[in-house]
């Protein structure tokens, strides 16, 4: 089914199948050697892809939730790792640009950088000692005021687009406080170094790799936001449906792998292709039955987001529906297409193998299951 509805979404679409195309043949290599893809980013850079959500008052196209959505599934049919990782570039400004949290001429300023240098963003939250934010530990990354300075030490751990990014937003404790805030860090400041950590079994083009900050002195006006700032808005984030949209896109495209598969492979022990047997024929259709239904309720939830605004409020069950329903349902997807495929699925140097990899990523980002369904448990028993 066709989710493209404008000519704006139809001309964006164009272009990304083209890059994800070329992002595909890239992406067994990057795989396999756990390297960055930076020329991916180049010609997403170069096509203007990353500035689409700056706001227009500063040179962006501040393109809607929807077109978001829709373009980094397509991009993720190509490579799921740049899909996950631009994903978080354009959603993190989104979201700053949606919440206006920040002085303006620190968000304007950054935007500039984003549009007229390309520069990449994402926020530094995640520490091993605290595991993922969403679980509510106390950063360990300490901020301490000193000559007018804020100084930054401290470690964080899945830091996506690591060796790529030019800004980090990171989460610090403010020491002799209870406070949190969140700095804007360069990564061209004294301090700020990367250590090579990722060596994962999926999302290895990701490189989130640990951020490692050293006496970091930062200005004043670089802290950004607060904890209370952060808890004050109580808006659903609805941009994080990057990663259900990054999950279904890797899920299209094993599915696209075995259904051509299935109509080319011709074992000798049959008289036509394998797509005549009833089995295949029946785990084909679950693949589609599940990409309908994942899809479907994206979409749908997000329509419900953009339609009616003051109903964004009662909307955050239903987020975390969709990126429960879509992760789960990616690594169905991929289970039956290596079904369908057979051995063959295992070759280090078919795609099905590191979609199968990729896909598991998914169940950890979040919100992770166990909150999904506590979540639909206590709206239940609160009715």
């Amino acid at each position: 089914m066709e989710f493209i509805h404008t000519e704006f979404q139809a001309r964006w679409m164009k272009k990304l199948r083209a890059l994800s195309e070329a992002f595909a043949e890239r992406a067994p290599k990057h795989d396999e050697q756990g390297t960055f893809p930076f020329e991916n980013f180049k010609e997403l850079g170069e096509a203007g892809y990353l500035s689409l959500t700056v706001p227009k008052k500063y040179g962006g196209q501040e393109i809607s939730l929807y077109d978001y959505i829709l373009f980094q599934e397509q991009i993720a049919r190509g490579d799921g790792s740049t899909a996950l990782s631009v994903g978080w570039h354009l959603g993190v400004v989104m979201d700053l640009a949606d919440r206006e949290p920040w002085n303006p001429q620190v968000f304007e300023k950054l935007c500039e950088r984003i549009v007229h240098s390309r520069s990449l963003i994402n926020r530094a939250s995640t520490e091993p000692a605290t595991g993922s934010p969403t679980r509510g530990g106390k950063p360990q990354t300490i901020a301490e005021q000193k000559d007018g300075q804020w100084i930054l030490n401290g470690r964080k751990s899945f830091t996506s687009m690591a060796p790529a990014l030019d800004y980090s937003i990171v989460s610090a404790s403010v020491k002799d406080s209870d406070q949190v805030s969140s700095f804007l860090v360069s990564h061209k400041v004294p301090g700020v170094s990367i250590e090579d950590k990722w060596n994962t079994l999926g999302m290895r083009g990701t490189r989130s790799d640990d951020l490692i900050l050293k006496d970091v002195a930062v200005e004043p006006d670089d802290l950004v936001e607060t904890a209370d700032q952060e808890n004050n808005e109580q808006l659903p984030k609805a941009w994080l449906l990057h990663i259900p949209a990054c999950y279904l896109g890797i899920a299209r495209a094993a599915r696209d792998y075995a259904v051509t598969f299935a109509k080319e492979y011709k074992p000798n022990s049959l008289k036509g292709p394998i797509s005549e047997v009833p089995e295949v024929q029946r785990k084909i259709g679950l693949m589609d039955l599940e990409l309908l239904k994942s899809r479907q309720l994206m979409y749908g939830v997000i329509q419900q987001w953009e339609r009616y605004p003051e109903k964004r409020q009662s909307l955050g069950s239903a987020l975390a529906a969709v990126k429960y329903s879509a992760t789960n349902s990616a690594n169905d997807i991929v289970d039956l297409a290596m079904r369908i495929v057979g051995a063959h699925s295992l070759f280090l140097d078919n795609p099905l193998q590191r979609y199968y990899r990729d896909v598991r990523a998914g169940l950890h980002n979040p919100p992770m299951d166990d909150a999904v369904i506590a979540m639909f448990a206590r709206k239940a028993l609160n009715d």
